[in-house]
């Protein structure tokens, strides 16, 4: 009869070296993201200032202020690309991007169709 013979093979099982501990740099909190929001300001594209240079429009710094606000109030709530109405002007904003698509006076947005917008501030 055949001898069968069976050897011990210890078991090692692979080890990985460690990885370096990656120091984790400590999270903002909401309220800081949020401030940081806040102070966002909005931007012109030159599109839009020019537009708003050929169609003599001008917007105070307050107004922008509570335009921005308004905006990212927007964005908060999922909006990406709304109109903007003022008494004098109609902005088209990409929230996402916090920039100023384009603008025409108000006498000409009377007369316009708007798409691609998913929201509306009337201010």
């Amino acid at each position: 009869m055949n001898k069968i013979t069976i050897q011990h093979v210890p078991f090692h099982p692979t080890l990985t070296p460690k990885q370096p501990v990656k120091e984790t740099q400590p999270k903002a909190s909401f309220l800081e993201h949020l401030q940081q929001a806040k102070q966002q300001e909005l931007k012109i594209s030159r599109h839009a200032s020019e537009r708003m240079q050929e169609r003599n429009i001008e917007i105070s710094e307050d107004e922008w202020r509570h335009v921005a606000n308004r905006v990212l109030e927007a964005r908060d709530k999922g909006v990406k690309q709304p109109l903007v109405l003022l008494d004098q002007a109609a902005l088209i904003i990409s929230a996402k991007n916090a920039t100023v698509i384009t603008a025409m006076d108000r006498q000409e947005a009377k007369s316009q169709l708007f798409t691609n917008i998913d929201g509306t501030i009337v201010l």
